[in-house]
Protein backbone atom coordinates (compact mmCIF):
# COMPACT_ATOMS: atom_id res chain seq x y z
CA UNK A 1 0.00 0.00 0.00
CA UNK A 2 2.95 2.18 0.70
CA UNK A 3 4.02 2.12 -3.43
CA UNK A 4 1.43 4.98 -4.47
CA UNK A 5 1.97 7.30 -1.84
CA UNK A 6 5.36 8.28 -3.67
CA UNK A 7 3.40 9.70 -6.48
CA UNK A 8 0.44 11.36 -4.15
CA UNK A 9 3.24 12.87 -2.07
CA UNK A 10 4.16 15.20 -4.40
CA UNK A 11 0.48 16.13 -6.12
CA UNK A 12 -0.60 17.00 -2.79
CA UNK A 13 2.43 19.05 -1.96
CA UNK A 14 1.66 21.15 -5.07
CA UNK A 15 -1.75 21.63 -3.76
CA UNK A 16 -1.13 22.62 -0.72
CA UNK A 17 1.93 24.95 -2.07
CA UNK A 18 -0.93 26.30 -4.38
CA UNK A 19 -2.45 27.11 -1.31
CA UNK A 20 0.35 29.25 0.57
CA UNK A 21 0.18 32.77 0.51
CA UNK A 22 2.45 35.49 1.44
CA UNK A 23 5.36 33.41 3.08
CA UNK A 24 7.99 31.57 1.14
CA UNK A 25 8.73 29.53 4.44
CA UNK A 26 5.82 27.13 4.92
CA UNK A 27 6.67 26.42 0.82
CA UNK A 28 10.04 25.43 2.08
CA UNK A 29 8.55 23.10 4.64
CA UNK A 30 6.68 21.38 2.24
CA UNK A 31 9.30 20.56 -0.03
CA UNK A 32 11.72 19.25 2.64
CA UNK A 33 9.17 17.02 4.05
CA UNK A 34 7.64 15.77 0.68
CA UNK A 35 11.33 15.16 -0.43
CA UNK A 36 12.38 13.10 2.97
CA UNK A 37 9.03 11.18 2.26
CA UNK A 38 9.70 10.35 -1.05
CA UNK A 39 13.24 9.44 -0.19
CA UNK A 40 11.87 6.69 2.75
CA UNK A 41 9.44 5.66 0.16
CA UNK A 42 12.14 4.77 -2.34
CA UNK A 43 14.32 2.94 0.27
CA UNK A 44 11.47 0.63 1.67
CA UNK A 45 10.54 -0.24 -1.88
CA UNK A 46 14.33 -0.79 -3.29
CA UNK A 47 14.73 -2.59 0.26
CA UNK A 48 11.38 -4.95 -0.56
CA UNK A 49 12.38 -5.38 -4.06
CA UNK A 50 16.01 -6.82 -2.44
CA UNK A 51 13.99 -9.12 -0.04
CA UNK A 52 10.47 -10.69 -2.10
CA UNK A 53 12.20 -9.89 -5.60
CA UNK A 54 9.69 -7.20 -6.61
CA UNK A 55 6.56 -5.50 -4.76
CA UNK A 56 3.90 -5.02 -6.35
CA UNK A 57 0.59 -3.49 -5.89
CA UNK A 58 -1.38 -4.71 -7.80
CA UNK A 59 -3.11 -3.96 -10.60
CA UNK A 60 -1.68 -0.74 -11.66
CA UNK A 61 2.18 -0.30 -9.83
CA UNK A 62 5.44 -2.48 -9.68
CA UNK A 63 8.96 -2.13 -9.10
CA UNK A 64 11.05 -4.67 -10.03
CA UNK A 65 15.23 -4.73 -9.53
CA UNK A 66 15.51 -2.55 -12.82
CA UNK A 67 12.84 0.29 -11.41
CA UNK A 68 13.81 0.37 -8.42
CA UNK A 69 17.81 1.42 -9.64
CA UNK A 70 15.96 4.57 -11.05
CA UNK A 71 13.81 5.07 -8.21
CA UNK A 72 16.24 4.94 -5.31
CA UNK A 73 18.52 7.44 -7.68
CA UNK A 74 15.96 9.72 -8.76
CA UNK A 75 14.43 10.01 -5.17
CA UNK A 76 17.90 10.46 -3.73
CA UNK A 77 18.91 13.38 -6.34
CA UNK A 78 15.35 14.95 -5.98
CA UNK A 79 16.04 15.05 -2.16
CA UNK A 80 19.07 17.03 -2.69
CA UNK A 81 17.55 19.07 -5.61
CA UNK A 82 14.85 20.04 -3.47
CA UNK A 83 17.04 21.38 -0.42
CA UNK A 84 19.81 23.00 -2.85
CA UNK A 85 16.26 24.60 -4.33
CA UNK A 86 15.44 26.34 -0.90
CA UNK A 87 18.96 28.22 -0.64
CA UNK A 88 18.99 28.75 -4.34
CA UNK A 89 15.69 30.74 -4.52
CA UNK A 90 16.50 32.39 -0.73
CA UNK A 91 19.61 34.19 -2.41
CA UNK A 92 18.01 35.41 -5.93
CA UNK A 93 15.06 36.53 -3.32
CA UNK A 94 17.75 38.29 -1.40
CA UNK A 95 18.97 39.57 -4.59
CA UNK A 96 15.17 41.02 -5.98
CA UNK A 97 15.56 38.79 -8.54
CA UNK A 98 12.41 36.96 -8.09
CA UNK A 99 9.99 37.47 -5.82
CA UNK A 100 7.22 35.27 -3.61
CA UNK A 101 4.85 34.60 -6.35
CA UNK A 102 7.73 33.20 -8.33
CA UNK A 103 9.08 30.71 -5.85
CA UNK A 104 5.35 29.15 -5.29
CA UNK A 105 5.08 28.98 -8.78
CA UNK A 106 8.59 26.74 -9.01
CA UNK A 107 7.62 24.65 -6.02
CA UNK A 108 4.11 23.99 -7.17
CA UNK A 109 6.30 23.24 -10.43
CA UNK A 110 8.75 21.27 -8.66
CA UNK A 111 6.46 18.59 -6.86
CA UNK A 112 4.18 18.21 -10.22
CA UNK A 113 7.43 17.60 -11.87
CA UNK A 114 8.47 15.00 -9.22
CA UNK A 115 5.08 13.39 -8.93
CA UNK A 116 5.27 12.58 -12.44
CA UNK A 117 8.91 11.26 -12.75
CA UNK A 118 7.86 8.64 -9.95
CA UNK A 119 4.42 7.69 -11.89
CA UNK A 120 6.77 6.71 -14.94
CA UNK A 121 8.90 4.74 -13.11
CA UNK A 122 6.19 2.80 -11.40
CA UNK A 123 3.31 2.43 -12.96
CA UNK A 124 3.08 -1.14 -15.16
CA UNK A 125 1.54 0.24 -17.91
CA UNK A 126 3.55 1.57 -21.41
CA UNK A 127 0.75 3.76 -21.75
CA UNK A 128 0.41 5.53 -18.44
CA UNK A 129 4.22 5.70 -18.70
CA UNK A 130 4.16 7.51 -21.76
CA UNK A 131 1.63 10.06 -20.34
CA UNK A 132 3.87 10.17 -17.27
CA UNK A 133 6.70 11.53 -19.46
CA UNK A 134 4.69 13.63 -21.38
CA UNK A 135 3.50 15.26 -18.17
CA UNK A 136 7.01 15.82 -16.93
CA UNK A 137 7.67 17.86 -20.25
CA UNK A 138 5.16 20.09 -19.48
CA UNK A 139 5.84 20.98 -15.90
CA UNK A 140 9.45 21.69 -17.10
CA UNK A 141 8.63 24.29 -19.45
CA UNK A 142 7.40 26.71 -17.48
CA UNK A 143 10.75 25.89 -15.41
CA UNK A 144 12.64 26.11 -18.08
CA UNK A 145 10.68 30.02 -19.14
CA UNK A 146 11.13 30.55 -15.12
CA UNK A 147 13.62 33.93 -15.70
CA UNK A 148 10.58 34.60 -18.38
CA UNK A 149 13.74 35.97 -20.53
CA UNK A 150 13.69 36.23 -24.48
CA UNK A 151 16.53 33.06 -24.63
CA UNK A 152 14.30 31.12 -21.98
CA UNK A 153 11.45 31.59 -23.78
CA UNK A 154 13.05 30.32 -26.71
CA UNK A 155 14.45 27.72 -25.08
CA UNK A 156 11.29 26.21 -22.92
CA UNK A 157 9.39 26.40 -26.39
CA UNK A 158 12.35 24.24 -28.25
CA UNK A 159 12.16 21.93 -25.61
CA UNK A 160 8.34 21.74 -25.51
CA UNK A 161 8.26 20.88 -29.28
CA UNK A 162 11.22 19.13 -30.13
CA UNK A 163 9.96 16.61 -27.16
CA UNK A 164 6.73 16.82 -28.16
CA UNK A 165 7.18 15.35 -31.72
CA UNK A 166 9.52 12.66 -29.90
CA UNK A 167 7.37 11.67 -27.67
CA UNK A 168 4.98 11.03 -30.24
CA UNK A 169 6.57 9.40 -32.14
CA UNK A 170 7.30 6.72 -29.04
CA UNK A 171 3.62 6.64 -28.34
CA UNK A 172 2.79 5.63 -32.23
CA UNK A 173 5.55 3.10 -31.39
CA UNK A 174 3.97 2.35 -27.81
CA UNK A 175 0.51 1.60 -30.01
CA UNK A 176 2.40 -0.78 -32.30
CA UNK A 177 3.77 -2.79 -29.82
CA UNK A 178 0.43 -3.10 -28.08
CA UNK A 179 -2.24 -3.84 -30.63
CA UNK A 180 -1.62 -7.37 -31.18
CA UNK A 181 -2.22 -8.19 -27.44
CA UNK A 182 -4.96 -5.66 -27.63
CA UNK A 183 -6.79 -7.29 -30.34
CA UNK A 184 -6.00 -10.84 -29.30
CA UNK A 185 -6.22 -10.85 -25.40
CA UNK A 186 -9.24 -8.68 -25.19
CA UNK A 187 -6.74 -7.32 -22.21
CA UNK A 188 -7.99 -3.65 -22.04
CA UNK A 189 -4.93 -2.55 -19.79
CA UNK A 190 -1.69 -4.43 -20.84
CA UNK A 191 1.05 -3.79 -18.56
CA UNK A 192 4.73 -4.99 -19.21
CA UNK A 193 4.24 -8.60 -18.24
CA UNK A 194 1.33 -9.10 -20.40
CA UNK A 195 3.07 -7.54 -23.07
CA UNK A 196 6.11 -9.53 -22.40
CA UNK A 197 3.94 -13.01 -21.54
CA UNK A 198 2.25 -12.77 -25.08
CA UNK A 199 5.93 -11.57 -27.28
CA UNK A 200 4.69 -14.11 -29.88
CA UNK A 201 2.18 -12.27 -30.91
CA UNK A 202 4.08 -9.33 -32.23
CA UNK A 203 5.49 -9.47 -35.55
CA UNK A 204 9.00 -9.60 -35.79
CA UNK A 205 9.03 -6.84 -39.06
CA UNK A 206 5.99 -4.24 -36.98
CA UNK A 207 8.21 -4.77 -34.00
CA UNK A 208 11.21 -3.56 -35.37
CA UNK A 209 9.68 -0.48 -37.04
CA UNK A 210 7.85 0.07 -33.22
CA UNK A 211 11.30 -0.07 -31.53
CA UNK A 212 12.92 2.31 -33.97
CA UNK A 213 10.20 4.71 -32.89
CA UNK A 214 10.47 4.09 -29.82
CA UNK A 215 14.59 4.73 -29.91
CA UNK A 216 13.92 8.14 -31.62
CA UNK A 217 11.21 9.13 -29.86
CA UNK A 218 12.51 8.21 -25.78
CA UNK A 219 15.93 9.01 -27.14
CA UNK A 220 14.58 12.46 -27.89
CA UNK A 221 13.63 12.59 -24.46
CA UNK A 222 17.02 10.61 -22.93
CA UNK A 223 18.93 13.30 -24.87
CA UNK A 224 20.50 11.03 -27.54
CA UNK A 225 22.01 12.61 -30.76
CA UNK A 226 20.97 13.95 -32.73
CA UNK A 227 17.64 14.08 -30.91
CA UNK A 228 19.56 16.15 -28.56
CA UNK A 229 19.19 19.55 -29.77
CA UNK A 230 16.69 21.08 -27.21
CA UNK A 231 19.13 19.71 -24.07
CA UNK A 232 21.94 22.30 -24.19
CA UNK A 233 19.63 24.93 -24.33
CA UNK A 234 16.89 23.92 -21.74
CA UNK A 235 19.28 22.62 -19.62
CA UNK A 236 21.59 26.31 -19.59
CA UNK A 237 18.86 28.19 -18.91
CA UNK A 238 16.53 26.22 -16.07
CA UNK A 239 17.60 27.07 -12.11
CA UNK A 240 20.34 24.89 -11.38
CA UNK A 241 18.09 22.57 -9.77
CA UNK A 242 16.13 21.30 -12.40
CA UNK A 243 19.13 21.33 -14.92
CA UNK A 244 20.36 18.82 -12.30
CA UNK A 245 17.02 16.91 -12.57
CA UNK A 246 16.56 17.03 -15.93
CA UNK A 247 19.93 15.50 -16.12
CA UNK A 248 20.08 13.18 -12.88
CA UNK A 249 17.13 11.23 -12.91
CA UNK A 250 14.63 12.19 -16.29
CA UNK A 251 17.42 11.23 -18.68
CA UNK A 252 17.48 8.04 -17.06
CA UNK A 253 13.77 7.93 -16.95
CA UNK A 254 13.61 7.85 -20.66
CA UNK A 255 16.50 5.17 -20.66
CA UNK A 256 14.57 3.09 -18.78
CA UNK A 257 11.70 3.12 -21.16
CA UNK A 258 14.20 2.54 -24.31
CA UNK A 259 15.02 -0.66 -22.59
CA UNK A 260 11.66 -1.69 -21.22
CA UNK A 261 10.62 -1.64 -24.57
CA UNK A 262 14.52 -3.40 -25.78
CA UNK A 263 13.26 -6.83 -23.65
CA UNK A 264 10.47 -7.23 -26.02
CA UNK A 265 12.16 -6.30 -29.03
CA UNK A 266 14.93 -9.02 -27.88
CA UNK A 267 12.09 -11.84 -27.25
CA UNK A 268 10.27 -10.89 -30.57
CA UNK A 269 13.59 -10.93 -32.95
CA UNK A 270 17.11 -11.46 -31.12
CA UNK A 271 19.12 -9.00 -29.72
CA UNK A 272 21.17 -8.53 -32.70
CA UNK A 273 18.62 -5.71 -33.62
CA UNK A 274 18.56 -3.21 -31.18
CA UNK A 275 22.21 -3.73 -30.24
CA UNK A 276 23.17 -2.20 -33.13
CA UNK A 277 20.90 0.82 -32.97
CA UNK A 278 21.73 1.73 -30.23
CA UNK A 279 25.93 1.71 -30.11
CA UNK A 280 25.02 3.23 -33.42
CA UNK A 281 23.32 6.47 -31.78
CA UNK A 282 25.43 5.75 -28.49
CA UNK A 283 28.68 6.54 -30.96
CA UNK A 284 26.97 9.53 -32.16
CA UNK A 285 26.19 10.86 -29.17
CA UNK A 286 29.36 11.09 -27.70
CA UNK A 287 31.16 12.30 -31.11
CA UNK A 288 29.07 15.36 -31.19
CA UNK A 289 29.98 16.76 -27.54
CA UNK A 290 33.44 15.24 -28.35
CA UNK A 291 34.37 18.83 -30.41
CA UNK A 292 31.39 21.13 -29.28
CA UNK A 293 33.10 20.49 -25.42
CA UNK A 294 36.13 21.43 -26.75
CA UNK A 295 35.04 25.71 -28.06
CA UNK A 296 32.36 25.59 -25.53
CA UNK A 297 31.83 29.40 -24.16
CA UNK A 298 29.05 28.66 -21.23
CA UNK A 299 29.81 26.21 -18.25
CA UNK A 300 25.98 25.38 -17.87
CA UNK A 301 26.07 24.25 -21.75
CA UNK A 302 29.44 22.49 -20.87
CA UNK A 303 27.72 19.99 -18.48
CA UNK A 304 25.09 19.33 -20.29
CA UNK A 305 26.88 18.17 -23.51
CA UNK A 306 28.77 16.15 -21.29
CA UNK A 307 24.38 14.70 -20.05
CA UNK A 308 24.33 14.12 -23.96
CA UNK A 309 28.04 12.12 -23.49
CA UNK A 310 27.08 10.03 -20.81
CA UNK A 311 23.71 8.76 -22.25
CA UNK A 312 25.47 7.92 -25.37
CA UNK A 313 28.24 5.82 -22.85
CA UNK A 314 25.20 4.29 -21.36
CA UNK A 315 23.24 3.42 -24.11
CA UNK A 316 26.09 1.26 -25.82
CA UNK A 317 26.96 -0.38 -22.57
CA UNK A 318 23.66 -1.38 -22.91
CA UNK A 319 24.26 -2.61 -26.97
CA UNK A 320 27.17 -4.26 -25.92
CA UNK A 321 25.12 -6.37 -23.28
CA UNK A 322 26.92 -8.48 -21.33
CA UNK A 323 29.10 -6.79 -18.44
CA UNK A 324 28.45 -3.76 -20.40
CA UNK A 325 24.93 -3.59 -19.07
CA UNK A 326 26.11 -3.95 -15.67
CA UNK A 327 28.72 -0.95 -16.29
CA UNK A 328 25.93 0.98 -17.66
CA UNK A 329 23.95 0.23 -14.75
CA UNK A 330 26.12 1.48 -12.15
CA UNK A 331 27.32 4.22 -14.96
CA UNK A 332 23.49 5.68 -14.67
CA UNK A 333 24.31 5.62 -10.58
CA UNK A 334 27.68 7.36 -10.84
CA UNK A 335 26.57 10.01 -13.37
CA UNK A 336 23.54 11.16 -11.68
CA UNK A 337 25.16 11.85 -8.53
CA UNK A 338 28.30 13.54 -10.30
CA UNK A 339 26.68 15.27 -12.58
CA UNK A 340 24.01 16.79 -10.25
CA UNK A 341 26.90 18.31 -8.26
CA UNK A 342 28.48 19.76 -11.19
CA UNK A 343 25.05 21.43 -11.78
CA UNK A 344 24.43 22.69 -8.08
CA UNK A 345 28.48 24.04 -8.13
CA UNK A 346 27.15 25.66 -11.45
CA UNK A 347 24.30 27.17 -9.40
CA UNK A 348 26.51 28.43 -6.66
CA UNK A 349 29.23 29.91 -9.44
CA UNK A 350 26.16 31.78 -10.73
CA UNK A 351 24.92 33.61 -7.81
CA UNK A 352 28.80 34.71 -7.08
CA UNK A 353 29.39 36.10 -10.74
CA UNK A 354 26.32 36.47 -12.22
CA UNK A 355 27.48 34.81 -15.43
CA UNK A 356 27.41 31.19 -17.08
CA UNK A 357 30.01 32.37 -19.80
CA UNK A 358 33.35 30.92 -18.84
CA UNK A 359 35.37 33.80 -19.83
CA UNK A 360 33.46 36.22 -16.97
CA UNK A 361 34.73 33.37 -14.28
CA UNK A 362 37.61 33.53 -12.39
CA UNK A 363 39.38 32.42 -9.50
CA UNK A 364 36.37 29.90 -8.24
CA UNK A 365 39.11 27.97 -5.98
CA UNK A 366 40.00 31.41 -4.49
CA UNK A 367 36.89 33.23 -4.22
CA UNK A 368 34.87 30.14 -3.11
CA UNK A 369 37.22 26.95 -1.49
CA UNK A 370 34.22 24.86 -0.82
CA UNK A 371 32.51 25.09 -4.15
CA UNK A 372 35.81 24.91 -5.92
CA UNK A 373 36.74 21.78 -4.14
CA UNK A 374 33.39 20.15 -5.05
CA UNK A 375 33.72 21.43 -8.69
CA UNK A 376 37.30 19.76 -9.16
CA UNK A 377 36.32 16.78 -7.35
CA UNK A 378 32.99 16.68 -9.67
CA UNK A 379 35.09 17.06 -13.03
CA UNK A 380 37.67 14.63 -12.35
CA UNK A 381 34.99 11.90 -11.51
CA UNK A 382 32.69 13.24 -14.73
CA UNK A 383 35.77 12.00 -16.68
CA UNK A 384 36.65 8.96 -15.51
CA UNK A 385 40.06 9.55 -13.36
CA UNK A 386 40.81 6.42 -11.42
CA UNK A 387 39.58 5.80 -8.76
CA UNK A 388 36.27 7.44 -9.30
CA UNK A 389 33.66 4.76 -10.47
CA UNK A 390 33.20 6.17 -13.97
CA UNK A 391 36.53 5.06 -14.47
CA UNK A 392 35.54 1.84 -13.60
CA UNK A 393 31.77 1.51 -15.08
CA UNK A 394 33.44 3.04 -18.86
CA UNK A 395 36.40 0.24 -18.28
CA UNK A 396 33.26 -2.40 -17.72
CA UNK A 397 31.02 -1.23 -20.60
CA UNK A 398 34.10 -0.84 -23.37
CA UNK A 399 36.31 -4.42 -22.02
CA UNK A 400 32.58 -5.84 -23.55
CA UNK A 401 32.94 -4.49 -26.52
CA UNK A 402 36.70 -5.03 -27.66
CA UNK A 403 36.06 -8.63 -28.89
CA UNK A 404 33.06 -7.83 -31.37
CA UNK A 405 33.17 -4.39 -31.79
CA UNK A 406 37.14 -3.20 -31.84
CA UNK A 407 36.77 -0.46 -33.89
CA UNK A 408 34.00 1.30 -32.21
CA UNK A 409 35.76 0.97 -28.76
CA UNK A 410 39.06 2.21 -30.66
CA UNK A 411 36.71 5.23 -31.66
CA UNK A 412 35.27 5.83 -28.55
CA UNK A 413 38.34 6.02 -26.82
CA UNK A 414 39.78 8.77 -28.98
CA UNK A 415 36.35 11.01 -28.67
CA UNK A 416 37.12 10.36 -24.68
CA UNK A 417 40.49 11.65 -24.71
CA UNK A 418 39.33 14.73 -26.90
CA UNK A 419 36.33 15.65 -24.02
CA UNK A 420 39.00 15.44 -21.11
CA UNK A 421 41.27 17.27 -23.03
CA UNK A 422 38.05 20.34 -23.85
CA UNK A 423 36.54 19.63 -20.23
CA UNK A 424 39.66 20.27 -18.40
CA UNK A 425 40.86 23.35 -20.24
CA UNK A 426 37.67 25.12 -19.56
CA UNK A 427 37.89 23.89 -15.95
CA UNK A 428 41.12 24.88 -15.41
CA UNK A 429 40.27 28.57 -16.35
CA UNK A 430 37.33 28.55 -14.03
CA UNK A 431 39.02 27.26 -11.11
CA UNK A 432 42.66 28.25 -10.81
CA UNK A 433 42.46 31.74 -13.00
CA UNK A 434 43.15 34.80 -10.98
CA UNK A 435 40.29 36.38 -9.32
CA UNK A 436 39.13 39.84 -9.43
CA UNK A 437 40.79 41.88 -6.20
CA UNK A 438 37.08 43.00 -5.56
CA UNK A 439 35.62 39.65 -5.06
CA UNK A 440 35.00 38.07 -1.74
CA UNK A 441 35.73 34.91 -0.07
CA UNK A 442 32.52 33.06 0.57
CA UNK A 443 30.07 30.56 -0.22
CA UNK A 444 25.81 31.70 -0.78
CA UNK A 445 24.71 29.58 2.30
CA UNK A 446 24.22 26.15 3.60
CA UNK A 447 21.64 24.67 1.80
CA UNK A 448 23.72 25.32 -1.24
CA UNK A 449 26.53 23.43 -0.02
CA UNK A 450 25.09 20.74 1.85
CA UNK A 451 23.25 18.91 -1.20
CA UNK A 452 26.28 18.69 -3.33
CA UNK A 453 28.96 17.60 -0.28
CA UNK A 454 25.40 15.19 0.37
CA UNK A 455 25.81 13.71 -3.12
CA UNK A 456 29.83 13.99 -3.71
CA UNK A 457 30.47 11.91 -0.26
CA UNK A 458 27.85 9.40 -1.80
CA UNK A 459 29.54 9.00 -4.72
CA UNK A 460 32.96 8.89 -3.31
CA UNK A 461 31.77 5.83 -0.90
CA UNK A 462 29.96 4.00 -3.85
CA UNK A 463 32.92 4.35 -6.06
CA UNK A 464 35.64 3.07 -3.20
CA UNK A 465 33.15 0.58 -2.10
CA UNK A 466 29.86 -0.86 -3.50
CA UNK A 467 27.45 -2.33 -1.04
CA UNK A 468 26.32 -6.10 -1.57
CA UNK A 469 22.93 -4.93 -1.89
CA UNK A 470 23.32 -2.41 -4.52
CA UNK A 471 25.40 -5.05 -6.33
CA UNK A 472 22.91 -7.55 -5.49
CA UNK A 473 20.29 -5.09 -6.69
CA UNK A 474 22.18 -4.39 -10.43
CA UNK A 475 22.77 -8.24 -10.86
CA UNK A 476 19.38 -8.94 -10.61
CA UNK A 477 18.63 -5.81 -13.02
CA UNK A 478 21.19 -7.53 -15.48
CA UNK A 479 19.39 -10.48 -16.03
CA UNK A 480 16.31 -8.84 -16.20
CA UNK A 481 17.21 -6.94 -19.08
CA UNK A 482 19.71 -9.39 -20.90
CA UNK A 483 17.39 -12.05 -20.66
Amino acid sequence: MLLPFIVIIPLLGAIISATVRKNTYPLQVIISVTACLELIIAIIATANVLINKSYFFDPFFSVDAFSAIILLVTATVSFAASFYSIGYLKEEVKKDIIGFHRVKEYFVLLHLFLGSMFLAIITVSPIVMWVAVEATTLSTAFLISFYSKLSSMEAAWKYLIVNSIGLLLGFLGTIVFLSPVLNLTEDKFVNWFTLNTHVSLLSPDLTKIAFIFILIGYGTKAGLAPMHTWLPDAHSKAPPPISALLSGALLNIAMMAILRFKIVTDAAVGNYFSQNLLIFFGVISIAIPAFIIIVQKNYKRLFAYSSIEHMGIMAIGFGFGGIGTFGALLHMIYHSLTKSVLFFSAGNIFLKYSSTRIANVKGVLSSMPTTGIVLLIGFLAIIGMPPFGIFITEFYILSSGITKFPLVVGLILILLILIFVGFLKHIVDIAFSQKEESMNKDEANIFTIFPAIFLLVLFIFTSLYLPQPLKSLIDTAVTLLNK
